[in-house]
């Protein structure tokens, strides 16, 4: 006994359906938050890359132009601005930075406190640059002396970095915190700073000798951009597959109920494959295939020819 069509074919219930939209609009949420985390991501690299376009090759200006006073703060859109220092390093309180490679090279950073002699007078902690890992991967190769006496440098000017929890070996740190590294180079608590360090360009014009020069930033924007889009593509994918699955349903319903309502009036104007799924009488019988013949003569072939080539 074959089974009916409303077994063959069972219907979604409302509830399988208002399961399967849950899970759709579940699908498709997640994939606008996830899209949403790339673009605000894509947003700020480019306002990263912005600002660093714009201040990066700027004409350097005297520190008290962008930090008036001790105490200042740097401001997010004034990162990278070149400033001219006019004064002297500290003696003897060079600090190292642990942990920051520089083309994939492991080594510290060389960081010095540099007493500005001029409005503000502020001690800012400048980057020198980069020196390799010693032999015992417990301290620098070799250090190059610090400039003694006055000197005018030209640094980038760099957000100040949070303070690290982690401790580190005697005059080094873990991080540009400028606290810190005042602490790490034995200066008191009380020595009037900034909120913020200089990422050297040149001592007297000249680039700090025996070090690395500090590596331009990187202005690639990923591909975070790209990820939104696709993410986006994604939830409307889910949404608009559920809407074709409920379209087809419904139309494979109608027409179910269509043929179970009785024989169906097809226009002469139909076409004939349309009109053949849709009146099964309407459909033709395959040909029957021709029988092939023997590929030599029968048997009785064989004895009529004999006869007639006797006379019989």
């Amino acid at each position: 006994m074959s089974d009916s069509p409303a077994e063959v074919h069972r219907t979604r219930s409302l509830r399988e359906w208002l399961v399967l939209l849950v899970g759709v609009l579940v699908v498709a949420a997640l994939c606008v938050a996830a899209g949403r985390w790339q673009w605000h991501r894509y947003e700020s690299k480019k306002a990263r890359v912005d600002t660093i376009q714009a201040n990066f090759s700027a004409t350097p200006v005297p520190l008290g132009d962008i930090l008036p006073a001790a105490g200042s703060t740097l401001a997010a859109g004034d990162q990278w601005r070149p400033v001219e220092l006019e004064g002297a390093y500290v003696p003897g309180a060079e600090v190292l930075l642990r942990n920051r490679p520089v083309g994939s090279t492991p080594g510290y950073h060389v960081l010095v406190p540099f007493e500005v002699a001029g409005d503000p007078a502020v001690t800012v902690v400048v980057d020198r640059g980069f020196v390799p890992m010693g032999a015992d991967g417990a301290s620098a190769a070799e250090v190059p002396a610090t400039p003694a006496g006055p000197t005018t440098v030209i640094a980038r000017l760099r957000l100040d970095e949070d303070p690290s929890d982690r401790g580190a070996p005697a005059g080094q740190v873990q991080r540009i915190n400028v606290a810190q590294v005042l602490a790490a180079a034995g200066l008191p608590a009380t020595t009037p700073t900034i909120g913020g360090y200089g990422a050297l360009v040149v001592e007297d014009g000249e680039p700090a000798p025996g070090l690395f020069r500090l590596p331009d930033p990187d202005l690639d924007l990923g591909s975070h951009l790209s990820y939104t889009f696709q993410w986006f593509v994604f939830a409307i994918g889910a949404i608009g597959g559920f809407l074709l699955l409920l379209r087809r349903e419904r139309r494979e319903a109608t027409t179910r109920a269509a043929l179970a309502a009785g024989p169906v009036v097809v226009p002469d104007d139909t076409p004939d494959d349309v009109a053949a799924w849709l009146d099964p009488s309407r459909r033709r019988a395959e040909p029957s295939r021709p029988r092939r013949r023997a590929s030599g003569p029968s048997d009785e072939e064989i004895e009529d020819a004999e006869a007639e080539r006797l006379g019989r």
